[in-house]
């Protein structure tokens, strides 16, 4: 589930095309999680704006994956919502090292599983004006975390 414009992640999504032409940099906090790798998976983002304006929060189960899996797919997900809210310059922080080192260059993506999330990254990254990927320790992603654990916390019907 997407929700917009400081809507609560259960509530039903409510669109601010006024606010959306407004957002060109963002800073968006991102995080995958899974129970059992692979298992049940979900993701979570936060997307702000240059003054910690909440513009989108992601909250989704994605179905089975592994925890990398999932830390792509909440990548993934978050670029896919900041280019429909119009943002031009991304930074991005996520507290998966692998991550962050594969979509930086530092690390080769070897596991054919990531190398078609990796490649829909750089997909989305070639939209952007500007885009930076930084890791974060686990405790200062606690936003996107709970919004992650949150959605496989929902029981499945």
């Amino acid at each position: 589930m997407v929700t917009w414009c400081n809507v609560v992640v259960a509530a039903v999504s409510s669109s601010c095309p006024e606010e959306q032409m407004k957002v060109k940099k963002a800073v968006i906090w991102v995080d995958g999680a899974s129970r059992d790798n692979p298992g049940p998976a979900a993701i979570g983002a936060v997307i702000r704006d240059e003054q910690g304006r909440v513009h989108a929060r992601i909250s989704q189960r994605i179905g089975t994956a592994t925890n990398n899996q999932a830390e792509y797919r909440a990548v993934i997900a978050a670029l896919e919502e900041a280019i429909k809210l119009g943002v031009t310059h991304i930074e991005l922080k996520s507290d998966s090292e692998l991550v962050v080192r594969q979509i930086t260059g530092i690390y080769r993506v070897r596991k054919p599983e990531l190398k078609p999330l990796y490649q829909q990254v750089k997909q989305l990254q070639s939209l952007l004006e500007s885009f930076t990927i930084t890791y974060i320790p686990r405790w200062q992603n606690a936003e996107a975390d709970n919004l992650a654990n949150a959605a496989l916390d929902l029981a499945v019907d």
